[in-house]
């Protein structure tokens, strides 16, 4: 039944109306009514009517200002204004406002009933086709979440070139283009037995873990299975990505240990800065994901055939050995693993998984760091896998001791291919700048795409190797080059500036007495006079 509210300043009416009409026997409800718009207005408010009946001339606020007000506010309510005055201005102003209908008193009841059950037509009609569009909505949202996840499957496998992605994202209207990219793939499930799961609970925690994650960073995300969720992270700086990553894992990362029986395994790939890297970051989630789980197992197995927890006293910390194979010494490295892993010493190898976990979850963070700072993954993962088959045959201290020597050089031998690796484009970079010094537009993008990288990464790299930043270099270049010309020419200032790839003349100046502690002209003079100096002292 739609309800129907009256608002009229004359009370016999009001009475009249509400009396003399079979409101639930005519399909209506009637609310209440109000002696004017001021009072009537909180009221609306209050019973939500779907019809609103209003006189025109009342005291305080008018039928008219009611109108508006509530044609503003809630577009939904149909109004019928009642008018004791023939007269157009009232009339035009009810239509401008969009009044559904303008009545003249004196009015009956059945006048009454018979622009009730028009509006109500109407009302049913316009519900129709509202549900109508909605439904059609739906399913146009449907089928473009449908496409979205197509896309992002197919990012995430390899099976989309770059230009496609683009092209079909614009078709979406999705946010694709970023500075930065990271995968994390997600699978929340019951404690007990996996896959049966509390889905009320679930979907409050994954709405919890959405919530929190959409405060820090901006991501695209879809459904992989009925309890697996791949998530691809968005920033403008590696640093943003990275402090998302860290609070998601230190706020979810022991959800298992806690009261709630749901757990979560998550895996994440590396951080990259092209749209077509978001494939290399799914395979590392993936891998990483695997990982983490064989962990978990582990442990799990070990408490299970040892019916105890672990002894914690025997245990390696991860820190301590990435520490040392990043800043120690290969010379000292048997001194190293006797301290480090010499609680390994009190293990009974023969009766207890516990040392296969330790040393499993030890390969898993050195590899990790392999990832994280070397970026050669892919060879990373391989060598890994390898390492994690020879900890099965460890079944004594010193095997042992062995293994973790092994995995000490291996560590090693991943840095030292991705110094080679660096090396080696980096003498590139520096005879590409070299060759073009002297171009103006000379810039880290130019150098970036001759070596095939991108700029942020060849400007990290260049720093890290070479203790400069790239302008510096290229600036230590083009001074070096002006200072032989000032040597070997009688060229003026400005020509060699514009020599070197410097077209503002008192730009270079200023920076050629940065470099050198002299202007062009003292350095030429001071030059000069020690040629000479030089060449009257060896005759």
């Amino acid at each position: 039944m739609k309800r129907v509210m009256l608002v009229d300043d004359e009370i016999l009416f009001r009475e009249s109306i509400r009396d003399c009409i079979h409101w639930e026997q005519e399909g209506f409800e009637y609310c209440g009514d109000a002696s004017d718009g001021e009072i009537a207005l909180p009221l609306i408010e209050q019973w939500m009517p779907d019809i609103l009946i209003t006189d025109i001339k009342m005291p305080f606020m008018n039928g008219l200002e009611l109108s508006s007000i509530v044609r503003k506010r809630m577009p939904d309510i149909k109004i019928i204004i009642l008018s004791g005055h023939d007269e157009f201005e009232y009339a035009r102003s009810a239509l401008r406002i969009g009044v559904d209908e303008y009545c003249m008193k004196p009015v009956s009841a059945a006048d009454i009933i018979q622009q009730l059950h028009q509006i109500s037509e109407k009302i049913d009609s316009e519900r129709q086709e509202k549900e109508r569009i909605n439904k059609l909505t739906q399913i146009v949202t449907n089928q473009t979440l449908r496409t979205q996840d197509m896309l992002l499957a197919d990012l995430c496998s390899g099976f989309i070139t770059t230009a496609e992605a683009i092209h079909a994202a614009s078709l979406l209207s999705l946010h694709l283009i970023a500075k930065y990219y990271t995968v994390m793939i997600t699978d929340f499930r019951n404690r007990e037995d996996g896959l049966s799961m509390d889905t009320s609970l679930l979907a409050q925690i994954e709405a919890k873990f959405e919530c929190d994650l959409k405060k820090q960073v901006e991501f695209l995300a879809f459904k992989r299975i009925r309890t697996e969720k791949v998530w691809v992270l968005q920033g403008n700086t590696e640093e943003q990505l990275q402090l998302a990553i860290n609070s998601i894992q230190e706020e979810y990362g022991h959800l298992d240990e806690g009261p709630v029986p749901i757990e979560l395994s998550f895996g994440i790939g590396n951080i990259q800065d092209r749209l077509q890297g978001i494939h290399d970051s799914y395979l590392e989630a993936e891998d990483d994901k695997h990982w983490r789980r064989l962990t978990k197992q582990n442990r799990h197995d070990f408490s299970t055939v040892n019916g105890d927890s672990p002894d914690h006293t025997i245990s390696l910390d991860h820190n301590v050995f990435i520490e040392f194979l990043k800043f120690g010494s290969p010379t000292d490295i048997r001194t190293f693993i006797e301290q480090f892993a010499s609680g390994l010493k009190r293990l009974n190898w023969n009766s207890s998984f516990y040392g296969y976990y330790i040393l499993n979850d030890l390969t898993y963070k050195v590899f990790q760091s392999v990832k994280e700072t070397f970026r050669n993954s892919v060879e990373a993962a391989k060598i890994q896998g390898k390492l994690q088959k020879q900890i099965e045959t460890v079944n004594d201290w010193e095997k042992a001791f062995i293994y973790l020597t092994n995995l000490a050089e291996q560590y090693w031998l991943q840095r030292k291919d991705a110094a080679d690796k660096y090396t080696e484009m980096l003498e590139q970079v520096k005879e590409y700048i070299r060759c073009h010094y002297h171009n103006n537009q000379l810039s880290l993008l130019d150098a970036a795409e001759s070596v095939c990288v991108s700029p942020s990464h060849l400007s990290k790299i260049f720093s890290q190797e070479t203790g400069q930043t790239f302008i510096e270099y290229v600036t230590h270049i083009r001074i070096r080059k002006a200072m032989d010309l000032l040597r070997s020419t009688h060229a003026k200032s400005y020509e060699i500036a514009y020599q070197v790839g410097y077209h503002d003349a008192h730009y270079f100046s200023n920076l050629f007495k940065k470099s050198t502690g002299m202007t062009t002209k003292e350095f030429r003079r001071n030059d000069t006079f020690s040629i000479q100096a030089s060449g009257t002292g060896g005759s």
